[in-house]
Order: structure tokens, then C-alpha cells, then sequence
């Protein structure tokens, strides 16, 4: 693996988390992926990318069958305060950001977009996208909402920008405690997903449905839209080695 690009998973990952699904690497440091190159594809594919994630919670939100279990904690915590869903997710992204510090996770370009657009395009969505009425079409914006959600997770990822702040701080904890990615997103999934109930958030059979279907969704989304990280030439690795040596 090249000096400047990171796993963001464990070898236990792939059967584990919608977002471990497939082995994705990121650079070392903002810096490092804007050197990877192929920008232009990279960047277009990271905001349409987290603009159809956004739309798909929407989607979900509209359906009232359930939600994923951070949006059930968003929702649940928007019940409380005059925020809006949108304002809730970008500030418990700042949140969640922090405590990526003691963790020492580095935060991407994508990163830092990933905590920021998705809550403005979420609200955006909300503001122009009508409850269904009808049952059918309340299962239509589910399980669209559902796939779309894979295919988006797998367009940001794959863009290789930086993961999202909620996927960083279970890396990270997996990195610092030598727990299973399987133990550890579950862990936080269960509690965010059991505080946001409690606070009056969405549970339903979409969350169900999400959490049967999210891992096997992505493991196919996901490497399509991967980016390929760059191969170090020969003569550059022989530079290495010499500068190592």
C-alpha cells in the first residue's frame, strides 16, 4: 500500500458495515489526495454524491416508515429544539468532528463537504418534496430513499475526498480499541438509534429495511465508483526506497 493512503476498514470490515463494504483507500491528508489527481471527476462525483444522500433522507423522512438510525437521533433531537432537521445534522456533524481529535482521525475535503451539504440539500429537499398520502407511495419513498442512499454513500466514498463524520469516528474507535467494525457500528448505531427513539424520533420498518439492505446495497455501489488510488512508478519507489534507506 503506498505510504500516503490509509484503509478505512479492518480485514473483518467488509461483512460488517454498509460502509466497510468494500476496502476503499484514502490519503494520508487533504494535501496528499489532491495529488492523487483526476480532481474534476473526483470532486463532481464527491457533491453529487452527498447531494443525492441528502435527497434520499428526504425521501425516507417523507415516507414516516422509519429511518436509518442517526437520522431516528436527528429527528428525535429536532423534536426539542426550533432547528430544522438539515441544521440538526450539520451540527452533530460538528460534533461528531470533535471527537475525531482524541481519536486522531485526520478529516478530508470530503469531510468537511460531507458535514455541511448533506444537511443543507436535506432541508432543500424537505422544502419542495410533498407527503405522499397514499401507502404505496409512501413504500416508494422508502425504498427509494433506501437505494438511492447506497448509491450516493458509494459515490461520495468512492470519490476518496475523505469519509463522512460518522463513518471516521467508528474507524477510529475500531483503530483504538482493537474491536470488530461489526461490534463497534454497532454499538453506536444502537445508541444513537435508542436515544433518538426516545426523544420521539421515526422507528419503523424502514429502519429495518435500512439496516437489512444498506451493507449488501453498497457492497455493489461501492466499487464501481471507486476511484482507483494511484501506483507509485517503479522509479518513484526506488526513490523511496533509497530516501528510506
Amino acid at each position: 500500500m503506498p505510504a500516503e493512503s490509509r484503509n478505512v476498514n479492518d480485514k473483518s470490515a467488509h461483512n460488517a458495515a454498509p460502509i466497510s463494504a468494500h476496502a476503499v483507500e484514502f490519503a494520508s491528508s487533504p494535501l496528499a489526495a489532491l495529488r492523487e489527481g483526476r480532481l474534476t471527476r473526483r470532486f463532481v462525483q464527491l457533491f453529487l454524491g452527498l447531494t443525492l444522500y441528502g435527497a434520499s433522507m428526504a425521501l425516507m423522512i417523507r415516507s414516516t416508515l422509519g429511518l436509518d438510525p442517526w437520522d431516528v437521533f436527528h429527528q428525535g433531537l429536532m423534536e426539542h429544539t426550533p432547528l430544522s432537521f438539515g441544521v440538526i445534522v450539520i451540527i452533530i456533524s460538528g460534533v461528531v468532528l470533535l471527537a475525531w481529535i482524541p481519536l486522531r482521525q485526520v478529516p478530508g475535503i470530503g469531510t468537511v463537504c460531507n458535514a455541511v451539504v448533506i444537511g443543507i440539500v436535506v432541508d432543500a429537499t424537505l422544502l419542495v418534496l410533498p407527503a405522499p398520502e397514499s401507502m404505496a407511495l409512501r413504500i416508494v419513498f422508502m425504498v427509494s430513499g433506501i437505494v438511492l442512499n447506497a448509491v450516493a454513500g458509494g459515490a461520495y466514498i468512492g470519490a476518496r475526498l475523505g469519509p463522512g463524520p460518522r463513518d471516521g469516528l467508528m474507524t477510529g474507535l475500531v483503530r483504538r480499541t482493537g474491536r470488530s467494525v461489526r461490534l463497534v457500528r454497532t454499538v453506536i448505531e444502537v445508541t444513537v438509534l435508542a436515544i433518538g427513539w426516545l426523544l420521539g424520533g421515526t422507528v419503523g420498518v424502514g429502519t429495518v429495511l435500512y439496516a437489512v439492505s444498506i451493507g449488501p446495497l453498497v457492497h455493489i455501489f461501492l466499487p464501481r465508483f471507486t476511484v482507483p488510488a494511484p501506483v507509485a512508478s517503479a522509479s518513484a519507489l526506488d526513490e523511496r526506497q533509497r530516501a528510506v534507506g
